[in-house]
């Protein structure tokens, strides 16, 4: 049983994830304000995930949402097969005036000193309005699936959401099949209907199915209610503050087996330092720490997630594991959007020990180049530690 789990070794489907689908409008480094065009980027917290391993790592992936038959539902349709992903929907029929609507997150990248801002429009959603028995779990499901993932984005959408998370996972359990959950807390989501308080009592009933845990130290306390230190003030590439809340995570939940998470250190909007930590079935991983120059930061954390569990998926060592996570959540970075422009050949690289130097195979078109003017790598030791 490695790692702690019993991953199935086939299926008809390598993963399945359940969420939200919507569409970001992003127009660049220009404000809202003083906009006159956006490009537009079809995302999700748990959408991104499965895109990112259909499209960059191969797998087999489907997405469970709901859908609105209108033509912004169109769009996001079409790019959601563009990405490879099999879809499972619920529709809903748009009245042509106040919806359901697929939402919108209006997100500029920021510049230099000038932080990206974000907000959303979210009204009348139709995936806040799905509920327990909207979805065929045991044709879903056919086939075997070996991997199910969700998270805390779409248990803030209402107070149904949550119970449509919890019947998904219950499915997977009794299918065989790993169960993730990635916390990703977002305050103005949770702040409309109870804040920390509702999304604990919230996520409570989902993690007694969990196997893997997808959060940082933020997200643990605020999402799990856990004591940690204080995240404005301890340094954000201190994995020591992370490894410290672990023993919490488990005591409160002994079925989870890997607790992992991103760190990143904001110099501004453009310069940050990445790594990545891991917690696996009792010892502790590091991935390297990189310096990154950013084209926009939004999806790294997912990039990161689908990496990582791409790993474990095949079977790769813990170490390695955690560096596809963490070269993948690197290399996202470099994109405009949410999901993966990378390809496999790079992010190996990147978990090698590549440089952003000029690629000249006719085989790896763009490799590390574009954007990442330099990636400078600081590798660290690697390897299990005990905890």
């Amino acid at each position: 049983m490695q790692y702690g789990l019993n991953i199935p070794s086939e299926g008809r489907l390598d993963l399945v994830s359940l969420g939200a689908l919507v569409h970001r409008l992003d127009p660049g480094i220009v404000p809202f304000r003083k906009a006159t065009e956006c490009q537009i980027h079809v995302s999700g917290g748990e959408f991104n995930v499965a895109a990112n391993l259909a499209d960059c790592f191969g797998l087999r992936t489907g997405i469970v949402s709901a859908m609105v038959d209108y033509p912004i539902g169109e769009l996001v349709a079409n790019r959601v097969r563009g990405m490879g992903v099999e879809p499972f929907y619920k529709t809903f029929h748009h009245d042509g005036v106040t919806g359901p609507n697929i939402a919108t997150v209006y997100s500029d990248r920021g510049m230099g000193v000038r932080s990206p801002v974000v907000f959303y429009n979210r009204a009348n959603e139709a995936a806040a309005q799905l509920k327990a028995g909207d979805f065929d779990w045991n044709a879903i499901f056919s086939g075997g699936v070996r991997w199910f993932h969700s998270g805390g984005i779409f248990a803030a959408l209402s107070e149904t959401t949550s119970d449509v998370i919890l019947e998904g996972m219950q499915a997977a359990r009794a299918s065989g099949a790993v169960v993730s959950f990635d916390l990703n807390y977002r305050e103005k989501l949770w702040s409309r209907w109870g804040g920390p308080g509702k999304a604990q009592a919230t996520i409570a009933r989902i993690m007694d199915c969990v196997d893997v845990l997808v959060g940082n130290e933020e997200d643990l306390q605020k999402g799990l209610g856990l004591v940690g230190p204080d995240v404005s003030s301890a340094s954000k590439l201190d994995p020591g503050a992370f490894f410290g809340m672990i023993d919490q995570v488990v005591d409160k939940y002994p079925n989870v087996k890997i607790v992992a998470t991103t760190l990143r250190e904001v110099h501004s909007t453009n310069k940050h330092h990445w790594g990545a930590v891991a917690w696996v079935n009792g010892k502790t991983y590091e991935a390297p720490t990189c310096e990154l120059t950013v084209c926009d930061r939004v999806g790294g954390g997912d990039g990161f997630a689908s990496g990582l569990i791409y790993g474990l998926l095949n079977g790769e060592t813990c170490e390695e594991a955690i560096k596809l996570g963490w070269a993948h959540g690197a290399l996202l970075t470099t994109f405009p959007g949410d999901t993966t422009m990378a390809t496999l050949g790079q992010v190996k690289a990147l978990a090698h020990g590549g440089s952003a130097r000029i690629q000249r195979s006719t085989c790896e078109r763009g490799a590390l180049s574009g954007v990442t003017a330099k990636i400078m790598l600081q590798w660290r030791t690697l390897g299990p530690s005990a905890h």
